[in-house]
């Protein structure tokens, strides 16, 4: 028997499964970003009340972030890191920022996707608004 040579409604269909295949693969890199950013930010925030607890017995933390603005907040904690000031608030403040940079990350992601994988501009162009959107808010105090 022999096969049957593709037709305009074949190749129609194999280019709807590409897409739909491509969309799907886009689906589960955002799940994973996702799932990664929650998780490491789990990490990041249960260490550092593991030490806490070891530390003092306590699991308070006895600092503000009122009044900073999340790069403010990862610039204090790496410069006490650089002077040797390694604590639990470390750890807690990352873990802080990578829960708030996991959205960021995601509509980037997204924002990329659309750009260059579909070439759809209309979704670019909403994207890169959300985008902006979520940048300006990480600068707000």
């Amino acid at each position: 028997m022999e096969d049957p040579k593709p037709g305009a409604g074949q190749s129609a269909n194999a280019s709807a499964l590409g897409e739909t295949k491509r969309e799907f693969d886009m689906d589960a890199v955002v799940g994973y970003i996702l799932l990664i950013g929650v998780l490491i930010s789990l990490v990041l925030v249960g260490a550092a009340l593991i030490w806490r607890w070891i530390d003092t017995r306590s699991l308070s933390f006895d600092y503000k972030i009122t009044g900073m603005n999340l790069f403010e907040l990862v610039l204090v904690e790496i410069r006490l890191a650089a002077q040797g000031a390694f604590r639990p608030r470390l750890l807690m403040s990352l873990g802080i920022a990578m829960l708030m940079l996991t959205p960021f990350i995601r509509v980037l992601a997204s924002m990329v996707y659309f750009m260059a994988a579909l070439k759809n501009w209309k979704y670019s162009v909403f994207t890169a608004i959300v985008l902006l959107t979520l940048t300006y808010s990480l600068f707000l105090r």
